[in-house]
């Protein structure tokens, strides 16, 4: 009985020491892959690039070689549409600029039709006497200079054989024995030379109009800007340009009110001042 209970024990005993064999060759050859340690890496907070941010040309439509538009809206604090600022900008390699002066002031229109210019532009304030209008300022017309100048402030738009250039009357008063082939001078200064603002919080007087600016970029293209639904103050405009991506070095408040218009021949867009203007800035190509 014994000897029967001891061979029953001994076939369990080899059975489960078969198997645990068993258990640990197929362990073997199925280790299953160890599970990498978890890991953290913080996502790289993005960087604005040259190329991601919004650039000026990013924002141009070119109307022909030399000549770029572009219409930048403006909404106020309830996002509401306040304003559209309407530019052209000028390539001075295909571009040239001239000023007309008549005493019986003209349409945009007809000032066009009279000059053949490719654009015409409201020039800078000008006063009435005896129904004969006078540019207010220095205007240099054919080489002949008419009026007084404002050495003392505002800008003057200086065009030689070279080329047209803005300047602050400040820090580059009018020079009577340089020879200039046309010019006219206007105030205030918006944007002193360098992008420094240029019409102070101090000098705010809250009154909103249309709005006619000729500006200067740092690479020395012309730039032409009107503003016709009359949001900006002087001040609110000033402080615009000085901070827009426009890259301005220089730019002068022209006439504003019922002057401010343009005119662009070719494709012809057209806004009308609301009367005639006895001076222009014109722009013909080279």
């Amino acid at each position: 009985m014994l000897q029967r209970v001891s061979t029953i024990l001994h076939s369990f005993l080899l059975v489960v020491l078969l198997g645990s064999f068993s258990s640990i060759v197929y362990y073997f050859k199925h280790e299953p892959s160890p599970v990498p340690a978890a890991t953290f890496e913080p996502t790289p907070v993005p960087t604005p690039s040259r190329r991601a941010q919004s650039t000026p040309e990013a924002n141009w439509s070119l109307i022909q070689p030399g000549l770029e538009r572009r219409v930048i809206d403006i909404y106020n604090g309830q996002n509401t549409h306040v304003e559209s600022l309407y530019i052209w900008r000028l390539d001075q390699k295909y571009f040239r600029l001239d000023v007309a002066y008549d005493e019986k002031p003209k349409t945009l229109g007809t000032w066009q039709e009279q000059t053949n210019a490719a654009i015409v532009l409201n020039g800078g304030y000008y006063s009435i006497d005896n129904e004969r209008y006078f540019p207010d300022g220095l205007t240099v017309v054919n080489g002949r200079a008419v009026g007084r100048t404002f050495n003392g402030f505002g800008g003057m738009l200086a065009i030689t054989a070279s080329g047209a250039e803005l300047r602050w009357l400040v820090e580059k008063p009018y020079n009577p024995y340089e020879r200039l082939q046309a010019g006219l001078q206007s105030f205030p200064i918006l944007v002193q030379p360098g992008g420094q603002l240029g019409f102070g919080a101090e000098r705010e007087n809250h009154v909103s109009a249309r709005r006619t600016v000729i500006a200067q970029d740092k690479d020395g293209h012309i730039l032409l800007m009107v503003a016709p639904l009359g949001y900006f103050t002087l001040h609110q405009l000033s402080v615009y340009l000085t901070e827009s991506d426009l890259n301005l070095d220089i730019a002068i408040n022209l006439d504003g009110g019922g002057s401010t218009g343009i005119l662009v021949a070719n494709p012809r867009e057209l806004i009308s001042s609301d009367r005639p203007i006895p001076f222009v800035i014109l722009v013909y190509p080279r």
